[in-house]
């Protein structure tokens, strides 16, 4: 495991590309859950907006899972490292390790998980908190990520990674979450 706590990256979660994804419901309820974990834990959070003029905000449900002061990065590359502030961001906290939750799975999730690898960093990503339109472009998108060397497993497992061991303080907590 990389330097201490990760970084959850939270992609583009926004208002006009949710409706169309596949499993929409069940993977907002499970980035709610992680969401919620990395609150319990103190994880930071880097978020990015794709083109937000045109697809919206971060939708409400998840921006209220959030603290007030959360800064959302717009961007208009596909990968969270092709906007200058996500890098920014990502040096100023120095952690070695990224879970990735959002969309798409095959394009954005994926070109910064991609972008990521390269640059040295652990990647986690949360394979039942990502979607795509179509969930074959999804799971395609996954195993590849698996293959190119993150770790693609569902937020459950994440969280108790991080956890680590029943007597954590945080065990209890979430195991709230996840029930």
């Amino acid at each position: 495991m990389g330097k201490g706590l990760p970084v959850l990256v939270l992609v583009d979660v926004q208002e006009r590309l949710m409706p169309v994804m596949a499993e929409k419901e069940s993977v907002l309820k499970k980035a709610g859950i992680l969401l919620g974990g990395a609150g319990v834990m103190g994880w930071d959070v880097v978020a990015t907006e794709q083109y937000p003029r045109g697809l919206g905000a971060t939708l409400p449900e998840i921006k209220s899972l959030l603290p007030e002061d959360q800064k959302y990065i717009a961007k208009t590359a596909f990968s969270c490292f092709g906007e200058a502030a996500f890098r920014e961001e990502l040096e100023r906290k120095d952690r070695q390790t990224l879970v990735l939750l959002g969309v798409e799975s095959h394009v954005c999730v994926y070109q910064t998980a991609l972008d990521a690898l390269s640059r040295d960093y652990e990647v986690i990503v949360a394979a039942d908190a990502v979607s795509s339109r179509d969930p074959r472009n999804r799971d395609l998108a996954l195993a590849q990520l698996r293959h190119a060397g993150a770790e693609v497993i569902p937020v459950e497992s994440i969280l108790f990674k991080f956890v680590g061991d029943a007597g954590s303080p945080f065990f209890k907590a979430v195991s709230a979450l996840v029930k």
